[in-house]
């Protein structure tokens, strides 16, 4: 019996009834790291015989690919592929699938709370309350607000949408987009560096770069406007740590919000302990409707796949 790599957390417990599909299909199912995230001698152990895999945010080496000697297909249950090794996929033959667009919706609500949360500073609101202390700084109103969006694929252009709907204006950067990708009287298309000056809130939806470098450099924060919040559920390599750091002491950034991390969980850090900085644990597309819509596309991707290079 042919087998299938299943390493996402939220599917390698099993019980998904999409991976009932796969094993309909007369495929076995290998789940080496149930709930967690597999390191590089797991996926090396599991992959060997493995035809297709069905993949997650795990980082995977060229090492990984070289223990997959039946591998056709990768199927990502969601969108970003930073962590796979790209040359080495095309090199060997392997077809990569995409679930593009089906956790839109989760990331871009989150990123929306997180501005929202930055506007209105509640989490420091909150830990001062949880002290004893009666914090209140004045916060700022959506409809008062304008927001820059950098990328304006699937998450960007829904969050844009959902600013409009709160009465914020937005400025909205992608060199790649169409230009009827979002369409409002409030909302305005403009080059990075407008996007990122003179805005209440900045939220990042972009690749990396292909120079590997951050978009959110120490000149590109100076240029803010004080008192930037500065949401992040894309990459953590977009912002340079270091000048992000000094920009939260000086209160050029009033907020960083982040969901993404360079390593998972992270380790403690200057930054990450930061009065001014909100973390959450990369649970933007990890929500109920999120995650069905990912599996079922990621499953029906792969079976395709499959099916496809069997002919």
């Amino acid at each position: 019996m042919e087998r299938i790599l299943i390493t996402p957390r939220s599917l390698s417990k099993g019980g998904h009834p999409a991976l009932a599909l796969l094993e309909a299909a007369g495929y076995s199912l290998a789940m080496p790291a149930p709930g967690a995230i597999p390191d590089e001698a797991a996926l090396i152990a599991a992959l060997p015989g493995c035809v297709g895999w069905l993949a997650g945010v795990e980082p995977v080496s060229e090492r990984v690919l070289e223990a997959a000697d039946r591998l056709r297909v990768i199927s990502r249950n969601g969108t970003g592929v930073d962590n796979l090794p790209l040359r080495a996929i095309e090199d060997r033959g392997i077809e990569l699938r995409r679930a593009e667009g089906t956790n839109a919706r989760g990331v871009a609500e989150l990123a929306l709370a997180l501005t929202l949360a930055g506007l209105r500073q509640i989490v420091w609101t909150h830990e001062g309350m949880r002290k004893g202390e009666w914090p209140r700084q004045i916060g700022r109103e959506m409809c008062e607000a304008t927001i820059g969006i950098v990328g304006l694929g699937a998450i960007g252009a829904t969050l844009a949408q959902l600013c409009l709907d709160l009465g914020a204006k937005v400025r909205g950067y992608d060199p790649f987009a169409n230009a009827e990708r979002v369409v409002h009287a409030n909302f305005t298309r403009v080059d990075l560096e407008e996007a990122i000056t003179g805005v209440d809130a900045i939220s990042l939806h972009a690749p990396m770069p292909e120079d590997g470098r951050p978009l959110i450099t120490a000149a590109r924060l100076a240029a803010m406007a004080p008192a930037t919040v500065l949401v992040n559920t894309a990459r953590a390599g977009l912002v340079d740590a270091g000048a992000l750091l000094a920009a939260l002491d000086s209160g050029r950034v009033a907020c960083y919000a982040t969901d993404v991390f360079e390593t998972e969980p992270p380790m403690p850090s200057p930054l990450f302990g930061h009065p001014k900085v909100v973390l959450t644990s990369h649970i933007g597309g990890f929500t109920d409707a999120s995650v069905e819509r990912s599996t079922v596309r990621a499953v029906a991707n792969l079976l395709d796949a499959l099916a496809r290079d069997a002919h």
